[in-house]
């Protein structure tokens, strides 16, 4: 897929429409996805300005992980917006809300096969920033852990675990409550479904 991923990059460099058209539609499903999960409603304004400036720096890109590179510049337009919401009044979105989601499982397995839908989105995003993130890039977006690491500026294995503790987390919640109590995540600022720019280096945790 990445070997396949790479040559259509290369003919959309060269000017190729048809190209360009194709990642757009390979990437977009995946990248709303994640935005939606950091920026909420306004995931589709920050998705079109991360097409404008993937299309505008296309030519400057040199190789390695596309989808990596592509996400990047998604996390930092969504940082951005994210900035310049922050004196607006905050809007919190209740957990029962985002927790409607059918499921008779427990195992972690099950959390990753639901997350494409919308309100298994919004459930990623009352995880912790951390777990979030990791569980977007690897189980959402398809990024190994080295990639997704370079995308936060962590180390592999800080995404590795966090990745694994989020989707621990999740398969709780898609699974028995009752007999898995989770519990609920602290309040953060901005609106219920947004996630705050988390530190650049997180300490060795395995």
């Amino acid at each position: 897929m990445t070997g396949d991923l790479n040559a259509v990059v290369t003919a959309a460099q060269s000017g190729d429409e048809g190209a360009f058209r194709l990642l757009y539609r390979t990437l977009q499903p995946g990248l709303l996805r994640y935005l939606t999960a950091l920026v909420g409603a306004d995931a589709e304004d920050v998705a079109s300005e991360t097409w404008l400036q993937v299309a505008r720096d296309l030519t400057a890109f040199t190789g390695g992980e596309f989808r990596a590179w592509a996400v990047t510049i998604a996390r930092n337009r969504a940082m951005d917006h994210l900035r310049r919401q922050r004196r607006r009044p905050s809007v919190p979105v209740p957990v029962q809300s985002l927790s409607e989601l059918p499921g008779d499982s427990d195992t972690a397995e099950h959390a990753g096969e639901t997350l494409g839908t919308e309100s298994a989105i919004a459930l990623i995003a009352t995880l912790p920033p951390s777990e979030a993130e990791a569980v977007l890039l690897r189980a959402v977006i398809g990024l190994d852990a080295e990639s997704a690491a370079r995308v936060l500026g962590k180390r592999p294995g800080a995404v590795r675990t966090a990745a694994h503790r989020g989707l621990r987390r999740l398969a709780a919640l898609l699974g028995d409550g009752e007999s898995t109590p989770v519990t609920p995540p602290r309040p953060r600022p901005g609106r219920g479904r947004q996630i705050p720019a988390p530190p650049h280096v997180e300490p060795a945790d395995g």
